[in-house]
């Protein structure tokens, strides 16, 4: 059972921001580990790469190639069912359109000044998609990954997924080369993180890597940020569900179960303002839960890290959903849209009875790589943006630097940069040829 608090309780604040610290992620002490085999990799490239994967992939590599004769991404890809090559078509499309309608215009202006201001915005070159491979299935992965930044206009998008003995989902192999992936290698881990990178064998280094993956994967993309990019530290997976008295309690329990299966670490919170339908649906789960095959993850997910809010009214709903943050926030309430305005920090929001988020997981065409562990206070969903950049672009005329130059020449001085004020003086007769 999972736990329940009283938002109208004096204490309620106190509690549930203890409960909000509880530590989820598991407690694995991996960065000295991780650290060890980004600077082997720095340092052997391919060769360090290749005894990575015979290691705990038990998949001989070429050290220069990368590749196996045991992957062949084409002949799995033939392998995925007809009925699963159409659905991910279907979803293909709709993220394409999604993301493709997300592209920014290039800007320009003239201010009073006589100046010329903008952006443009650039495509980056190339970008790293690490995949979960081995029996794990994940084409959505694939494409939430790939298709954002074929539409953004990235030129070289580089996949890596593992492949335990050679075996890889066909899924996955269908939904990269539907996404147009051309540069694969079945590599996974740390070490993979670490070719991207750093270069290893005929893998050129990428600029950015995104794409989700165990803790050692996390890790590594941390040690790496700064040498490229990287799109986030992703954490547990999480649901927050409202519901008021029009909801379903069978159908929220499964909206709630949909993130607690996918790791004990997962978290489910319902917040209500009806106590009957948080007891309906705490029912429900358990009902559900005896005939879920992940039950085992999703019930310690529930029992450990779940729980049920009753809640004042839907303001105050939306002020705990605001402290929670949450990945994934469901409003399963009779008027979502009035209710949608109040609710400032989430990653994806779902609105009404009939949008579960496991929609948004495959096939409304959003992105279901999200912030977690509160983070979207602060950041958002992965989307065409990440694989571009904005630059400011700008002009002057004589007019315009005229204009301009006293005050630029001011600041200079006051933080003493001579070389700054020298480049203003030297284009005035002030300044003469020396810059003065």
């Amino acid at each position: 059972m999972a736990r329940t608090f009283d938002a109208t309780a004096p204490d309620f604040d106190t509690r549930f921001r203890r409960f909000l610290r509880e530590q989820r992620a598991t407690g694995h002490d991996v960065a000295g580990i991780v650290a060890k085999i980004l600077d082997d990799v720095d340092a052997r490239g391919g060769e360090a790469v290749a005894s990575y994967t015979a290691k705990f992939d038990e998949l001989q590599l070429d050290p220069t190639t990368l590749q196996s004769d045991n992957v062949d991404m084409a002949a799995l890809a033939a392998e995925c069912p007809a009925d699963l090559k159409e659905a991910i078509d279907f979803a293909h499309d709709r993220i394409a359109a999604y993301h493709s309608a997300q592209m920014p215009a290039d800007h320009s202006f003239t201010d009073d000044a006589g100046v010329e201001l903008g952006w443009r915005w650039t495509a980056l070159d190339s970008v790293g998609v690490y995949v979960p491979g081995g029996r794990a299935s994940y084409p959505s992965s694939v494409l939430m990954n790939v298709v954002p930044a074929k539409m953004a206009g990235v030129q070289r998008i580089v996949m890596v997924a593992p492949a335990p003995k050679g075996e890889m989902a066909p899924a996955v192999a269908y939904a990269a080369l539907r996404a147009g992936i051309d540069e694969f290698y079945p590599i996974g881990g740390a070490q993979a993180v670490g070719a991207l990178a750093f270069g290893a064998g005929r893998l050129q280094a990428v600029d950015k890597i995104v794409g989700p993956g165990n803790a050692f994967v996390a890790e590594a993309k941390r040690q790496v940020f700064g040498r490229v990019g990287i799109d986030t530290i992703a954490g547990p997976s999480e649901i927050l569900v409202i519901a008021d008295s029009s909801a379903n309690p069978d159908w929220v329990a499964a909206d709630l179960l949909s993130q607690a299966e996918h790791d004990p670490s997962s978290q489910s919170i319902l917040i209500t303002v009806d106590q009957a339908v948080g007891k309906a649906v705490d029912s429900a789960v358990d009902k559900q839960l005896k005939s879920l095959a992940t039950a085992e993850r999703a019930s310690r997910s529930w029992s450990a890290h779940g729980a049920i809010v009753t809640v004042r009214d839907l303001d105050q709903a939306a002020e705990v959903s605001n402290m929670v943050a949450p990945e994934h926030a469901v409003l399963c309430v009779a008027d979502p849209d009035a209710l949608l305005p109040k609710i400032r920090h989430a990653g994806a929001v779902f609105l009404g009875h009939h949008t579960p988020e496991a929609l948004g997981d495959y096939v409304t065409g959003s992105n279901h790589v999200l912030p977690t562990s509160r983070a979207a206070r602060f950041s958002s969903g992965l989307g065409l943006m990440d694989f571009l950049k904005r630059m400011s672009v700008q002009r002057a005329s004589a007019e315009g630097f005229a204009a301009l130059a006293p005050a630029a020449l001011r600041l200079a001085e006051a933080e003493r940069l001579p070389a700054h004020a020298r480049s203003i003086t030297i284009r005035t007769n002030a300044g003469g040829g020396d810059g003065g």
